[in-house]
């Protein structure tokens, strides 16, 4: 074979983050990773390209600031994990196979994920901002983030850590009105941030309110072209 592409990973948005479900998620994403890099490693004839999953989660809170492939991860249990993660390739690395790394941010499936669990409410008129709204999160349409990883495959000059995200991260109260809109319905109900915690614990901090203003640098530095590089037509693809 000439490619493999590593998806594996325990959800980080089902359930609490209790102390056995942290430790799933680092062991499903940094040991499945280290054991599937020394394999590859081990062959006579490996393949010569290695795409792996990994996430934004790997820059934490960053407020406003933009962020690029360049930038020093953050602080926290999902950056610590990232980072992790990441390093798990390097025995691929070593043998020489060409190591993508996709920092993903949050795909746009009306089918799951964050998207998923949104459109109900939303489409109930129920929807609304997440805390203040001012976080910004990095999004990425279901076709974009297919159409990165076929990139990351067939770009020999692409190597390393590439975001997989669209060029146009919202703010949440942005999103919360790009998804009323697209759904025909108000966005009157914001969440407070402190319910939000009380239900869902560190991982309400983590996933719902700390900020990634993130940049797809390199996809678009290596000629990547977006279906989807804004959030209405991001949305509309997702809705459809």
């Amino acid at each position: 074979f000439d490619a493999v592409v590593n998806l594996a990973g325990e959800s980080i948005a089902e359930g609490r983050w209790t102390d056995a479900k942290k430790r799933r998620i680092r062991d499903s994403r940094i040991l499945g990773t280290r054991h599937l890099s020394e394999r590859l490693a081990a062959l006579s004839n490996p393949p010569q390209v290695f795409v792996s999953s990994s996430a934004i989660g790997f820059y934490g809170d960053r407020g406003e600031t933009r962020v690029d492939e360049s930038a020093t991860p953050g602080s926290g249990f999902l950056p610590d994990v990232c980072r992790d993660w990441e390093d798990a390739t390097h025995p691929a690395v070593a043998k020489g196979i060409r190591v993508v790394l996709i920092r993903t941010g949050i795909v746009l499936d009306a089918h799951g994920g964050a998207l998923g669990k949104m459109k109900l409410p939303f489409s109930l008129g129920l929807g609304g901002r997440l805390g203040d709204g001012h976080q910004y999160m990095s999004w990425i349409s279901l076709d974009d983030i297919v159409g990165a990883y076929l990139h990351a495959l067939s770009t020999p000059s692409l190597k390393g850590p590439v975001n997989g995200v669209a060029p146009d991260p919202a703010t949440n109260a942005d999103f919360t009105r790009a998804l009323g809109r697209a759904l025909h319905r108000p966005t009157m109900f914001p969440v407070p941030q402190f319910a939000a915690s009380l239900l869902l614990g560190e991982m309400a901090d983590a996933l719902l309110f700390a900020s990634q203003r993130v940049l797809p640098a390199r996809l678009l530095s290596s000629g990547y072209r977006f279906q989807h590089p804004d959030l209405d037509s991001a949305l509309k693809a997702a809705l459809a």
